[in-house]
């Protein structure tokens, strides 16, 4: 399977994309390679292969979440370059 000069410029319309000449060729080259990679795995015989869900069987192995105040809030205020009372000073961003 390939396509042509005018499947790929309609493809990358609605992709919004835009290619000069010498990309335009390059891609067309590429999403050839591509498709005649897919019929080559349509050619093999998957009839009795299961689908693969996971890459492996393993399972991530995770920590307990433990919430813990690692820095003191007055560690923090201090070592914060505007500060009131007990607050952090940040720029204002909204009007």
């Amino acid at each position: 399977m390939s396509t042509n000069i005018e499947t790929l410029r309609q493809l990358a319309h609605l992709a919004r994309l835009e290619f000069d000449e010498t990309k335009e060729q390059e891609m067309l080259k590429d999403l050839n390679n591509i498709l005649n990679w897919v019929d080559q795995l349509r050619a093999l015989d998957t009839q009795n292969v299961e689908p693969l869900i996971h890459i492996s069987e393993e399972v991530n192995v995770m920590r307990e979440d433990v919430a813990q105040n690692t820095v003191r809030h007055e560690d923090a205020l201090r070592l914060a370059p505007r500060k009131d009372s007990d607050y952090f000073r940040v720029p204002k961003v909204l009007e």
